[in-house]
């Protein structure tokens, strides 16, 4: 390019005029994947009102107006402005609870709709604000430049401004500026492999339709990852220890699956998603059938390995009263028995995934899934 427009000439300039609101397919499955109960009051237009006019809802979304047009054009200051506040959250929570016929997690839609505002949160911050993120040698948007920044920074406040159809744009820019922040800095992951019991997943679903389970010691071999550190390289010196564990410990008979989990996640932006690397090595390198094979391909931590390998077995049919086995390196393992690791679920999950039971080997472990693990919590937007 030439030439560059100053900050200040483009922040906050009109987006482009459009006859009407288009669908976007991947910001759509992004938000039905991120905001499911937000998503859903943006597809009902009588819900979306009715929440509009909740007690205290207008005045609140009225000052959250002010507050980002007072901003322009700076678009740090726009980004700060689609914060919620706790009093913000807390509205909006007994709001949504007044709309019984919204479905929603176990424990609620007030307590839902606060974890998917704190969700929208976390995005702002960690894509919009460059907060350090929990995480952060596989989180956030890395070193960019400083342009770069501002162009994902402009590019998100036009496309939270334009139309989207089935799309909670009305009731406040927050969520679709969220969402954009996420594609502009190609940070969709979370979205990869839906629908996730289709594709490679499609057969083990099939066979375990039709599974006696009563015939197996354990529902399930948990396989989790330990990802790579060097860019370009599928599998880590850990995964290819855990290949073997795996492979040894199903040929013998008492495990129907194993769940290989492990997302897009070492180094940052990988192209590599460690559980379809590791389903591959299994089925090429050890013979394993593929429908013995589930993959997990959003875990980007210990806590949802076993989180959404709980998932997986819900999904499954699974009997959720039965031990499944973690097979990993003892190191691993070690920690995913330890004290602090209870704390990590705790503090990220905010519930434990399931129960850590009996000690098999210094690679196994007896784990009890927990259906808690259903709930979705978007504070990790790459892994739901």
């Amino acid at each position: 390019m030439a030439s560059l427009l100053t900050a200040a000439a483009v922040a906050f300039a009109p987006a482009p005029a459009c006859a009407g609101a288009a669908r976007d397919t991947v910001t759509e499955a992004l938000s039905q994947r991120l905001f499911p109960l937000l998503d859903a009051v943006g597809h009902d237009p009588a819900a979306l009102e009715r929440l509009k006019g909740g007690a205290g809802v207008s005045t609140l979304l009225r000052a959250r107006q002010d507050r980002r047009a007072a901003c322009e054009p700076d678009l740090g200051c726009a980004a700060q402005a689609m914060i919620w506040t706790a009093a913000e959250v807390a509205t909006m929570g007994r709001a949504v609870a007044a709309l019984t016929d919204l479905s929603a997690a176990d424990d609620g839609a007030s307590a839902q709709i606060r974890r998917e505002i704190e969700g929208v949160n976390a995005i702002v911050r960690t894509y919009g604000l460059g907060q350090v993120p929990a995480y952060p040698r596989i989180d956030g948007a890395g070193m960019i430049d400083p342009q770069e920044r501002e162009a994902r920074l402009q590019a998100a406040d036009w496309l939270s401004r334009t139309s989207r159809d089935l799309s909670a744009q009305t009731l406040d820019p927050s969520i679709d500026y969220a969402l954009a922040l996420l594609d502009v800095s190609d940070r969709t992951d979370a979205i990869g492999y839906e629908p996730l019991m289709g594709g490679a997943n499609a057969s083990a679903m099939a066979r375990a339709k039709t599974l006696d389970w009563r015939r197996y010691r354990f529902s399930a071999m948990i396989l989790t990852g330990v990802g790579p550190e060097i860019d370009g390289m599928p599998l880590s010196p850990y995964g290819k220890y855990h290949l073997r564990l795996a492979a040894n410990r199903f040929a013998q008979g008492d495990i129907p699956f194993i769940i290989v989990t492990g997302g897009r996640a070492h180094p940052r932006a990988t192209r590599f998603a460690e559980a379809e690397e590791m389903r591959k090595a299994l089925i090429e390198r050890y013979g394993v059938p593929a429908d013995a094979i589930l993959i997990e391909p959003y875990a980007r931590h210990t806590t949802t390995n076993l989180r959404n390998a709980s998932r997986l077995l819900m999904a499954m049919g699974a009997p959720l009263d039965d031990d499944a086995l973690i097979v990993c390196n003892p190191q691993q393992s070690a920690m995913i028995e330890s004290v602090q690791f209870t704390k990590r679920n705790a503090d990220e999950l905010g519930y434990q995934p399931g129960r850590i039971g009996r000690r098999l080997s210094p690679t196994e472990l007896a784990f009890r899934p927990s259906r808690l693990s259903a709930r979705i919590d978007p504070r990790d937007p790459l892994d739901p």
